[in-house]
């Protein structure tokens, strides 16, 4: 597959219709503004984003930065949007059974309701909601290994947070033998559930659907998108207009 160079990431040369032909093994990371700039500063993260199969452009941001590049990314696909066509393009496909594993407790089981109603079957067979702020226990651990093995998903959709959910990915998914793909999505299980509401259209039009976020948890995301994520300017302009 072709890709382009990003700071220290290649990302893949893909679009939407390609990924969605393509995808049926292997992880799938979004690399995005924010992940760019902690995958400069965090080498664990790194190592784990190179042995992801699929590193597909989340952000419009990026995307328009890619043009330049001497290669641009052909179209930016959000995980959020791109999860919802997934699952309507897999909706008669009964090989394709999601387990999603994240948000807080209830939301996940929220999320797979609606999403089920909305195919008109279950493709969503099982749901966790991790504890927050602190890692599993071994037992808690052991259960949810136990719950996804017996359900029989064969797709698992982790929204842990980034670096959290790519980190746990590559450490843990070996347990999973049943689980063919693996798709790190952020917030997307709290927009399924509709907890979270997407950016309008025309909000991401003009590359503002950060903007939208930030004014939903402002306290929450003021360091990410005004103190940290800014660094990627001055990254990218060093790496790769200033060579």
């Amino acid at each position: 597959m072709d890709s382009v160079r990003v700071l220290d990431i290649d990302i893949d040369c893909i679009t939407r219709q390609e990924l969605l032909k393509s995808l049926h093994s292997g992880v799938l990371f979004t690399p995005n503004v924010d992940h760019l700039v902690t995958l400069h500063d965090d080498s664990d993260f790194l190592d784990c984003y190179r042995q992801a199969d699929y590193r597909v452009c989340d952000s419009r941001v990026l995307r328009l930065c890619s043009l330049l590049l001497p290669r641009a990314i052909p179209e930016a696909i959000p995980g959020s949007s791109f999860f919802h066509e997934y699952c309507f393009y897999h909706a008669a496909d009964n090989d394709c059974r999601l387990f999603l594993i994240g948000a807080a407790p209830g939301v996940a089981q929220k999320a797979g309701e609606r999403i089920n109603r909305r195919i008109g079957r279950r493709i969503v067979v099982g749901t966790c909601s991790p504890p927050y702020g602190r890692e599993m226990t071994g037992d808690e651990m052991s259960c949810l290994v136990d719950d996804v093995n017996r359900s029989g998903a064969t797709v698992a959709v982790v929204g842990l947070g980034s670096p959290k959910q790519e980190k746990w990915i590559i450490a843990n998914r070996h347990r999973f033998p049943s689980v063919k793909l693996w798709m790190a999505l952020g917030a997307t299980i709290d927009f399924e559930a509709g907890n979270v509401a997407r950016a309008p259209r025309w909000v991401q039009s003009l590359y503002l659907e950060w903007f939208y976020r930030f004014l939903q948890e402002p306290r929450r995301l003021f360091r990410r998108y005004f103190i940290r994520d800014p660094r990627f300017f001055y990254y990218f302009v060093r790496q790769h207009l200033l060579r």
